[in-house]
């Protein structure tokens, strides 16, 4: 599973931005995957095990978040300038809170994979992708457009 380090890591960071909820996170996939050694063990090739940890991660992540309580909202009279944060952490908390499957399919598309690739990760096909992320990037737009 060592191999697979860098796989787990990027998708534990993907439902946390704090590195204690990430180690959390990464602590908890980990045990999951070692509980489930002899199914991983029995699946072959390389490719089809990468997979197979990632939707085990990606599952096991979405679980420890929804018995997580939420965090403390903050208070009403706290106001953030815009100008304190970048464009870059901007567009990345509007992608944080989208739903789910959307966030998912978006951040696989910022970092490269094609459609065809993501469709077999979260179990949709090429042309339902290829909707989603339009739709998506019209929603970004919106809600960047009102920032």
């Amino acid at each position: 599973m060592l191999h697979y380090r860098g796989l787990l890591f990027s998708v534990c960071r993907r439902y946390s931005r704090d590195g204690l909820t990430i180690d959390d996170l990464l602590q908890e996939t980990m045990l999951v995957l070692w509980k489930l050694k002899e199914k991983l063990l029995s699946i072959s090739p390389p490719p089809k095990q990468a997979a197979w940890i990632w939707r085990v991660a990606r599952s096991t992540c979405i679980d420890l978040q929804r018995h997580t309580p939420p965090p403390q909202p903050l208070p009403e009279d706290y106001d953030t300038p815009i100008g304190d944060t970048t464009l870059h952490d901007t567009l990345h908390e509007l992608i944080a809170q989208l739903p789910e499957p959307d966030r998912t399919i978006v951040t696989l598309h910022l970092e490269g994979y094609d459609y065809k690739e993501i469709g077999r990760r979260v179990e949709m096909t090429k042309n339902n992708i290829g909707v989603r992320l339009m739709r998506i990037k019209e929603k970004l737009r919106e809600q960047w457009n009102t920032i």
